[in-house]
């Protein structure tokens, strides 16, 4: 994988965060620099870190599926990537995004929240130990991840106001977009 598609990889991975973020910066416009950096902090660091632990547990199977694993690859970003456009289509509720939003200030609800828009970066992270990404660039990719997830944690907040839930939906349906194309190259770079 090129350094540009794990900027695109970890751009789609922001999309949830970016939402999730949408919602709080609706209800708390006013929200404290402190309070902001707490919820952009914690978004990041899970990402990041959930990414990097996907990879590091998938190596450790990767050697024992090799003649499968573009197959595994493809599976998991597509699943993930039909899960979010399914989200997408669903509709946004806005009340249930507002209820999350005024209790992210709270750590066991800010770590709760972390953890559900960072999941999908575990089975990512394990499918790019399927595809051998070594460990220089897997620092890359969190590196970056951190960052993208971060930038988009403060503009969501920044401007959650002015986005509302419209924009939120369809950043989600991107991302999965995003996540099934870069499965599928893969799927067809190893078949070919």
């Amino acid at each position: 994988m090129s350094y540009i598609e794990l900027i695109i990889l970890a751009l789609s991975l922001s999309f949830d965060t970016f939402a999730v973020s949408i919602g709080g910066g609706t209800v708390m416009p006013d929200l404290k620099p402190a309070g902001k950096l707490k919820i952009i902090f914690f978004f990041a660091l899970f990402q990041a870190c959930f990414l990097f632990a996907g990879w590091f547990i998938g190596g450790k199977f990767a050697h024992v599926i090799t003649d499968w694993d573009h197959w595994m690859a493809f599976t998991l970003l597509f699943y993930i990537g039909g899960k979010m456009i399914y989200g997408s289509l669903k509709g946004c509720d806005c009340a249930e995004k507002e209820n999350d939003a005024v209790s992210m200030l709270q750590t066991r609800k800010l770590i709760v929240l972390s953890i559900a828009t960072s999941i999908d970066a575990v089975a990512v992270g394990i499918s790019l130990a399927f595809i051998n990404l070594t460990l220089h660039k897997m620092c890359y990719a969190t590196l970056i991840t951190a960052l993208i997830t971060a930038a988009a944690s403060y503009i969501g907040l920044a401007g959650g106001r002015k986005l509302g839930c419209y924009i939120g939906r369809r950043a989600e349906m991107i991302g999965g977009i995003i996540l099934i194309l870069i499965g599928t190259k893969i799927l067809i770079e190893h078949l070919s």
